[in-house]
């Protein structure tokens, strides 16, 4: 039977291709595209929005929204123009809302539809549809919704919304954004105050956002404990934004720059949102030389132009306190550690066993066929560096639909002697599309 070859894995072994020099940019912040296409979906009138990352996960949220009653067009790359309905407004989709490989689209537009007398349908691909949406449901079902899941709280799964929706206070048991702005996107259209309270603070997109378009939504500092409370049946007004670029897609570029030899780069309009640059400050523990030029206010985020440099990396105990604020940057950083000279130990990474894959055993397979030495923990790895030595290489890696896995391992390919062969790489589209491109240009600039 012929394979499409929109289904056929792609194939490909990264080598070592020179250092990395020159500029580069990297696409919009994911966390801050889709909510821009969610907030300019609820506001009336039109939201302008730039530098949109135009990967498949932010499709797939346009698509839902869409379907919902909004109206989404692209004028040109990375500049849209969307045109809400109002808080409340979200009309009856006609189908599923597919939502791909994206657990973010997933879980904040189930807050959206939770406080919407609507109901919607969420389907996804195989990955998405092994990701828990339990931590969800528990507090959207005490706001009203209704829910009929696949066996474990797994799509597809069916979604009654209720309103009013009833406003409630929710302490939320594992640090997740995703999470908190589902209760929070419920909110906005629930009369009376909602709060979240965070044992441990997690990105702050939505907040910030929410403020920009207008919501009464204030945060407080109560018994060391961060709560954000929103006052419901908000009216948000349109906006326009200029998404600065995101810092999870610069942590791949930052570490090949740090490990292979002779790299001088500069990563330009990088987020460095506090809540979300966490890796960036594991790797200057480590050694790494990441300067900041031009530091600057892009829409209420902080944004700089990275310059890195080829560095001695050591070793270092990362604390897990930092963990929420590089949660997804964990693989790349995997790689950085099998470079460096001595041990790197990692905990606190619980919530890595279930993203898009388990990506601690996944990244422990993966970086041992690679050639580095790794101890599997029940929550991280030990890895005991090269001593800035290159991988030995190998192959193929499984990369289980990650795109992170993918990724990671790619820059990996270019710190080897052999390279290093991934099995699949269709996966870097749903966050990334333009990254091998760019990794390539880099290396040859």
């Amino acid at each position: 039977m012929s394979v499409s070859p929109d289904t056929a894995p792609r194939p490909r072994r990264f080598v070592s291709a020179g250092p990395l020099t020159g500029s580069i940019r990297v696409p919009g912040d994911k966390s801050i595209s889709h909510r821009s296409l969610m907030f300019g979906a609820l506001a009336v009138g039109e939201t302008r929005v730039t530098g949109l990352l135009e990967g498949e996960d932010v499709m797939a949220t346009a698509a839902a929204l869409r379907a919902m009653g909004a109206t989404i067009v692209r004028e040109g790359e990375g500049t849209w123009s969307i045109h809400g309905v109002g808080v409340g407004g979200l009309l009856q989709p006609e189908s599923a809302l597919d939502m791909g490989n994206s657990g973010t689209s997933t879980r904040l537009l189930m807050g959206l539809v939770a406080s919407h007398p609507i109901v919607a349908t969420f389907t996804g691909d195989a990955s998405l549809s092994k990701r828990p949406m339990g931590r969800v449901i528990e507090p959207l079902s005490q706001m009203g919704a209704d829910f009929t899941a696949s066996p474990g709280g797994t799509l597809p799964l069916m979604e009654r919304g209720l309103s009013p929706a009833v406003p409630i206070s929710y302490r939320l048991p594992v640090a997740s954004a995703q999470v908190k702005s589902a209760v929070l996107l419920a909110a906005l259209n629930t009369a009376g105050i909602t709060s979240v309270i965070e044992p441990v603070p997690t990105r702050d997109h939505t907040e910030r956002m929410l403020q920009g378009f207008g919501a009464e939504l204030w945060v407080e500092e109560e018994g060391g404990h961060r709560v954000i409370r929103l006052r419901g049946e908000a009216e948000l007004r349109p906006q326009t934004i200029e998404v600065p670029g995101d810092p999870s897609s610069a942590a791949f570029f930052a570490v090949a720059a740090l490990v292979v030899p002779g790299s001088d780069l500069v990563i330009e309009n990088v987020g460095l949102n506090p809540t979300r640059a966490g890796l960036f400050e594991v790797l200057r523990q480590m050694g790494g030389s990441i300067e900041e030029l031009d530091r600057r206010l892009v829409g209420g985020e902080p944004v700089a132009d990275l310059r890195v440099r080829h560095s001695v990396l050591n070793g270092i105990e990362v604390d897990p306190a930092l963990a929420p604020s590089m949660i997804d940057e964990f693989p790349v950083l995997f790689v950085a550690a099998s470079l460096a000279q001595g041990r790197t130990v990692t905990s606190g990474l619980d919530e890595l066993r279930v993203k898009e894959s388990d990506r601690l055993a996944v990244m422990a397979e993966a970086l041992r066929l690679a050639g580095a030495r790794i101890e599997e923990r029940e929550d991280g790895l030990v890895i005991e560096g090269t001593g800035g030595e290159p991988l030995s290489g190998g192959g193929p890696i499984a990369t289980h639909l990650d795109h992170r896995i993918a990724m990671s391992m790619a820059v990996a390919g270019h710190a080897s002697r052999d390279g290093v062969e991934v099995d699949d790489t269709r996966p870097i589209a749903t966050s990334f599309p333009v990254f091998e491109a760019l990794l390539d240009g880099a290396s040859a600039a």
